[in-house]
């Protein structure tokens, strides 16, 4: 008794006519499993020279062997119909080429962008720019928050009062203490109280 879904052949008619035949297998999925087996071929047999011509085309070997991947994996879900053209290597190797082709203007497109943009070389921070940012961290929160969003931002003393829910007198009060403790960390020497300018 067979399985379900297989058949039992005799190997030849010879081997049919005796009382112990020898009998091969062959389940449903066979007939998948030789596409499968001569897509394998197919692919192991032509990927190296596609490979090649693209390659000399890009002068990369890792984009090369991209593209001509990418051709090979849009012929695997089409192997049915292409393994009955007359030459299926074409039908993959025109799929690659196009893929080269696509993919050069596309790098050819960013070089020529690359190239137009103009490289800006912008100087590291220079020592009073080091120092005021020191300086600056070593104030209480709220006043470093109303020192830059006073004279860094350009609010007014009502604008930051109102962000931060207090009174103009207090805001007042802070950029008042931030700026002597400024400039007592800012100069060489110990200053008085600096006025507001």
């Amino acid at each position: 008794m067979n399985a379900p879904g297989i058949a039992v052949r005799p190997t030849s008619a010879s081997a049919a006519l005796t009382r112990t035949p020898r009998l091969r297998v062959v389940s449903a999925t066979d007939s998948a499993s030789s596409a499968e087996r001569s897509f394998d071929e197919f692919y192991a047999a032509n990927v190296r020279g596609i490979t090649v011509q693209i390659y000399a085309y890009f002068g990369n070997i890792s984009d090369a062997q991209d593209v001509v991947q990418e051709a090979f994996c849009r012929a695997y879900p089409r192997w049915e119909t292409l393994r009955g053209y007359d030459d299926p290597v074409a039908w993959v190797r025109r799929v690659a080429w196009n893929l080269a082709t696509s993919k050069w203007r596309r790098m050819r497109t960013a070089m020529k962008f690359a190239r137009k943009q103009r490289e800006e070389h912008i100087p590291g921070p220079g020592p009073d720019h080091v120092a005021l940012t020191e300086a600056l961290r070593t104030l209480p929160d709220r006043q470093r928050r109303a020192v830059v969003l006073h004279y860094l931002a350009d609010q007014s003393v009502a604008e930051i009062a109102e962000r931060e829910g207090v009174a103009p007198g207090t805001v007042k009060s802070w950029l008042y203490r931030a700026r002597n403790a400024l400039a007592e960390r800012l100069t060489d020497t110990p200053s008085g109280e600096v006025n507001d300018a």
